[in-house]
């Protein structure tokens, strides 16, 4: 099975602006997710998928600058951003990912690629059905042919959220869900807000600059309950205000 990952990736952020390029430990915050999926060893292509807007000029300089591949699509239509990216690079799965979400483990990328390599039909398979794990580390890969498909029938928010319409319609799709302990759904690492901001650069600044394990930025963060305050109190959006 081949599989390419798709990492989504803009400048603009209502809420966050250039957050995706930002200095953290060395590298920019884009930069870590490349090497996050780099190091899983199990994706064969990578592609960053960011827009047309002159502002992700800067995107596409990263990029090059990394030496990993882009394509340029659409603001709000994430959807179809990722069928064009895939356009020209033949694949059986999609693996998705967020710029936002900088400390994602290899190993867990890897772990979902092949449970979902190992179970023959199924459309759609995620860590995320039931979250157990921070939110900033989550995994998800779904079927080339589904994805395709999906961007043809998706509508609003969804084709913001590009797999959204697959995982709120189950009885549509043969979907699974992957869950890890020790529980830790409470934890929050991906990058929204300045506060975000705050405990991520707090985390790389005393782990280093390198990809840790799940189980041991759950370790760190339970260790320092101070920390996890930092931005306890953001809310995720809700899918409808993409």
């Amino acid at each position: 099975m081949r599989i390419v990952g798709v990492i989504q990736a803009r400048m603009g952020s209502s809420r966050l602006p250039g957050k995706v390029l930002r200095d953290l430990g060395g590298r920019s915050v884009l930069g870590w997710v490349v090497r996050a999926v780099d190091r899983s060893d199990i994706v064969d292509d990578l592609v960053v998928a960011t827009t047309t807007e002159a502002a992700d000029d800067a995107i596409v300089a990263e990029c090059e600058r990394l030496g990993v591949a882009w394509h340029r699509g659409p603001v709000d239509d994430v959807l179809t951003r990722f069928v064009e990216a895939l356009e020209s690079r033949p694949c059986e799965a999609v693996m998705r990912f967020t710029a936002d979400c900088p400390l994602l483990d290899p190993e867990m990328i890897r772990q979902v690629a092949l449970a979902y390599g190992a179970l023959p039909g199924l459309d759609y398979l995620t860590t995320s059905l039931v979250r157990t794990l921070p939110r900033g580390m989550d995994v998800e890969i779904v079927g080339r042919d589904v994805l395709e498909a999906v961007g043809k029938v998706a509508t609003g928010y969804h084709r913001t959220h590009v797999t959204s319409h697959i995982y709120t319609h189950p009885d549509d799709f043969h979907l699974l869900g992957l869950s890890y302990l020790p529980h830790a759904a409470d934890l929050r690492v991906t990058l929204d807000t300045e506060d975000d901001w705050q405990l991520i650069a707090t985390m790389v600044a005393a782990m280093g600059d390198r990809c840790a394990r799940v189980r041991e930025l759950v370790a760190w963060l339970r260790a320092r309950p101070e920390a996890c305050l930092i931005n306890a109190h953001v809310e995720q959006k809700a899918l409808r205000e993409a």
